[in-house]
């Protein structure tokens, strides 16, 4: 009590002056028109001032909550997002391949849906080893693709098994052309990088530039016309000079090969009884 006393008696008259001032003001603005439309007008700027400077800092304090909530929800929309992606990938699969199977039908070759069960990728010679055998009809020599191209060769079967020629094999030879025109060479596997494969025998005169498409031949009695092999990576000459030597990324991701197609063409005996035919009487 003693301190507010000697407060009081301090700083009275300072006090005094704030009320005189205060009720000044007051009088001036109540009793008089102008200055008080004047004051309302000033209170009303001020108060709009203090009201926004109390929501950006009520904002400000807002954020840690917004943001966590946007976090949460960036969290599920990703693993909805993937959900889909897994969902999709597993649908794909079987339609391409039902579309490719039609597509064969139609150029006289018949289609065998399987499952890859085991693949290899480091060796100088890989095979690829299939669930359909001989009790299925599968035969050697029948060629396999999948969505993205072609795979391989079947070299031999059992009865509910088929071993396959990798593209990815010192051994195999496939007979391939650009998409664009009918230049051709031999696809050959160099060994090491199981995404590229190399176009030999590629004459000179040939007409094509990188990124150019490369499919199969149809030359042979294993795989028809324009399917799917790669696109041309890098260009360079052969050792002796007389041809080209291109470097094709292939369309086939071997690394990751689970559905496939074992196709037969319907007509491929007799195009081999023809040509062995014309060998014998040479």
């Amino acid at each position: 009590m003693r301190n507010l006393l000697n407060f009081l008696f301090n700083y009275g008259y300072w006090i005094l002056f704030l009320l005189l001032e205060i009720i000044s003001f007051m009088l001036l603005f109540r009793f008089n028109s102008y200055q008080g439309s004047v004051g309302f007008t000033s209170a009303n700027w001020v108060a709009g001032h203090i009201y926004t400077a109390s929501a950006n800092v009520s904002s400000f304090f807002k954020l840690h909550t917004i943001n966590t909530q946007l976090t949460q929800r960036n969290i599920e929309l990703q693993a909805e997002n993937k959900a889909l992606r897994e969902t999709l990938q597993t649908l794909m699969p079987d339609s391409t391949l039902d579309a490719l199977s039609h597509s064969l039908d139609k150029l006289g070759y018949t289609a065998y849906p399987c499952q890859v069960i085991n693949n290899s990728l480091n060796r100088p010679d890989n095979y690829i080893t299939l669930n359909k055998g001989a009790a299925d009809g599968v035969k050697p020599e029948m060629g396999v693709v999948d969505g993205n191209g072609i795979i391989g060769i079947i070299y031999l079967t059992s009865e509910h098994y088929s071993l396959a020629i990798s593209l990815l094999n010192s051994k195999s030879s496939i007979s391939c052309k650009f998409k664009q025109n009918d230049y051709f060479g031999y696809l050959k596997w160099k060994g090491r990088d199981s995404q590229y494969a190399y176009l030999e025998d590629l004459p000179r005169h040939a007409l094509f530039q990188k990124g150019d498409t490369i499919v199969t031949s149809g030359h042979s009695a294993v795989f028809p016309k324009d399917l799917m092999v790669g696109t041309v990576d890098s260009i360079s000459d052969s050792r002796d000079g007389l041809s080209y030597l291109l470097r094709i990324r292939l369309s086939t991701d071997f690394a990751n090969l689970n559905d496939a197609v074992i196709i037969s063409n319907k007509h491929q005996k007799e195009q081999h009884t023809l040509e062995e035919k014309a060998i014998q009487e040479q």
